[in-house]
């Protein structure tokens, strides 16, 4: 059987465009096929999870079964009774998997028998659905659109993250065939684009230039002027791997009449590391904010755990990057990385703050943006080295040419 990682290989997007011709001609005609769609879903999930990945795919139907029971069982148990106990045991069950998966690895060496590519990103919709019952912002359930939610191929492996209630909107409603040709227009472009940074710009950084700079870098060893280079190095391939991917999605998704979010807007234009991580990851980033930083700060406000609210943000910070760091991994450099992310964004807060105080002290004009820019890359590009991991084995390279 053949497997198909999403967006990996030249011959998916073949199989993609054939698939997804019979639903472009009937948005064009004001129709939806949402029979159809379900089918390539299917097909597509199958090539992406079946073959040597057959395990994945197990695990992924187990995973899915449980969470729309989950789910389905909190929004039902919701109209009766509102009790915070019954909401607080949904969301730790519904992450429970995702735990156990990023553990596995860091106890016992191997990775766990129920992950599946994909996994963060259908937990991260599945809690966001159950915090959005409790709401009451979701006020009935429909397990067949909830299905289509959680399973929506284009974005099933690493997102973008879109919201329930948006995703409907877009799935249930008419085609309006003069804003589907914008959207078609629009999707085209944005494949293009992905294949200019996947395919040509993160295979030039990540495939070509990384592994040569990298050997460099661990010839010299220590401090160098080639571990700057691949700090910089790393961070584009970083950058245009993840966008291009991103593209890849959003223009699929615009073709399947679904106008999923954008993950990147130029974040390396960021005039400080706030403004940073509302242009980079954003439907994470704002998925973190929303679900967990701004639930939290409510939180210690209500039961007036802190009173001052510059500690209280402070405390929201640190907690919501360390849970980001925990969650990329449970290696020293992931956490570093999300402390590092803290700190930075405490110290831009204190600095934001400063200004606004002696704003007519600190002049404010286009070489000011220029030097805000330019630092805030270095300092975000630093904190990819960080993430790379690249530091650890420099480390350990040194230590074996010691000895």
């Amino acid at each position: 059987m053949i497997n198909l990682q999403p967006y990996e290989n030249p011959m998916y997007f073949i199989y993609l465009f054939v698939a997804l011709l019979p639903i472009i001609i009937a948005m064009l005609y004001g129709k939806k096929l949402h029979w159809y769609q379900t089918i390539i879903s299917f097909v597509f999930l199958v090539l992406a999870f079946g073959g040597v990945k057959w395990h994945e795919g197990i695990a992924l139907i187990a995973y899915i079964i449980f969470e729309m029971v989950l789910i389905g069982a909190y929004f039902y148990y919701r109209q009766k009774v509102n009790q915070t106990w019954v909401f607080c045991s949904a969301v730790v069950l519904a992450i429970i998997p995702l735990i156990i998966v990023k553990v596995t690895p860091a106890v016992y060496g191997h990775p766990s028998l129920i992950g599946f590519l994909g996994i963060s990103y259908l937990t991260f919709k599945a809690v966001q659905m159950i915090m959005e019952i409790r709401d009451g912002a979701i006020k009935e359930f429909d397990p067949w659109l909830t299905l289509q939610f959680l399973l929506f191929f284009p974005t099933i492996s690493s997102g973008p993250i879109d919201r329930y209630r948006r995703f409907k909107g877009d799935y249930e409603r008419k085609p309006d065939p003069q804003k589907y040709l914008q959207l078609l227009d629009k999707g085209v472009w944005y494949i293009f684009l992905g294949f200019l940074y996947k395919f040509v710009l993160a295979y030039i950084f990540g495939t070509l230039l990384l592994p040569n700079v990298g050997k460099m870098a661990l010839t010299y060893g220590g401090i160098s002027w080639w571990l700057v280079a691949y700090m910089y190095v790393y961070s584009m391939d970083l950058f245009f791997d993840f966008a291009g991917y991103s593209l890849f999605a959003v223009g699929i998704s615009y073709l399947m009449g679904i106008e999923t979010p954008m993950n990147f807007n130029r974040p390396f234009c960021a005039w400080n590391i706030k403004e940073f991580w509302n242009r980079w990851h954003m439907t994470l980033s704002f998925w973190f904010r929303d679900y967990i930083y701004m639930r939290l700060v409510f939180f210690i406000m209500k039961k007036k755990l802190i009173k001052n609210r510059i500690t209280i943000a402070n405390v929201g910070y640190l907690t919501l990057f360390l849970i980001m760091g925990f969650w990329h991994g449970l290696t020293w450099y992931y956490i570093v990385y999300g402390l590092y992310h803290a700190v930075a964004i405490i110290l831009c807060d204190v600095w934001l703050r400063y200004k606004k105080k002696h704003r007519s002290k600190i002049p404010s004009n286009r070489f000011t943006k220029l030097l805000a820019i330019f630092i805030t890359f270095n300092v975000v590009c630093f904190s990819f080295l960080i993430f790379s991991g690249f530091l650890d084995t420099l480390f350990f390279h040194n230590i074996a040419t010691l000895k």
